[in-house]
């Protein structure tokens, strides 16, 4: 019979390889949602803010269709995350691990955003008020994913914004190759976790954009499933 000491050792690389594939899927819906948001609402980002004060720049120096919507995102934003922080500081005096119910009030958010968009089709103006509530509702979904990753997915690599994941993989990539470096095995390690979410970032955009073309705004259903199995699967 297996001792304690082999079990716990065995169960410790199981747990963090869940959490590299949890945190390459979570990255898979940030991409994927994203290139939903910014195909079907004239280029709103739902998953992060800096795209969207680029693309307010641009509208505003052309026709300016869309600012209202990528104005709106911002306060939205934050309200998500600041709801974020309350819920998971409600659950935790409670004695409730915050992770599961957060997976599924994402799941719930983008359902509504699912929801949302297919009861505004066809969307024919960015400023619309049916497309601006659709975009919201994309917003506040990616809000609770980027809070959730900063306060209780801290151990993660970024999921939303792949340029700091990105530049920090170069780093360690150069780290690894170069005769002299001194802290390879620091960098082996942090690329086995930042690669796979980055591969997953890559890959929701790409299919999320195929997806779209071909479903419209059926093909969030995926997403939506992806996290609500995460939520199962949490312990």
């Amino acid at each position: 019979m297996p001792s304690e000491t082999a079990t716990t050792a065995t169960a410790a690389p199981a747990s963090a390889r869940f959490l590299i594939a949890q945190g390459t899927l979570l990255a898979f819906v940030a991409g994927y949602v994203d290139v939903v948001g910014f195909a079907a609402l004239f280029g709103l980002f739902t998953a992060h803010v800096t795209g969207n004060f680029v693309m307010i720049g641009l509208e505003l120096a052309g026709s300016g269709q869309g600012v209202l919507a990528k104005l709106l995102a911002l306060p939205m934003f934050v309200l998500a995350v600041a709801a974020t922080k309350l819920a998971v500081t409600a659950l935790t005096q409670r004695g409730v691990a915050p992770l599961r119910p957060l997976l599924f009030a994402q799941a719930v958010l983008l359902l509504a955003f699912m929801v949302a968009g297919l009861l505004a089709l066809p969307i024919q103006s960015a400023d619309a008020p049916a497309t601006i509530v659709v975009g919201l509702i994309g917003v506040a979904a990616m809000g609770v994913q980027n809070a959730k990753a900063r306060i209780v997915l801290s151990e993660h690599a970024p999921t939303t914004i792949m340029t700091g994941n990105t530049t920090q993989i170069v780093i360690d990539v150069v780290e690894l190759l170069s005769p002299g470096g001194t802290q390879k095995d620091v960098a082996r390690t942090r690329l086995r976790k930042m690669v796979p979410p980055l591969a997953g970032f890559a890959t929701g955009a790409v299919l999320g954009a195929l997806a779209f073309a071909t479903f419209s705004f059926w093909c969030v259903l995926p997403p939506v499933g992806i996290l609500a199995v995460l939520a199962v699967m949490q312990r």
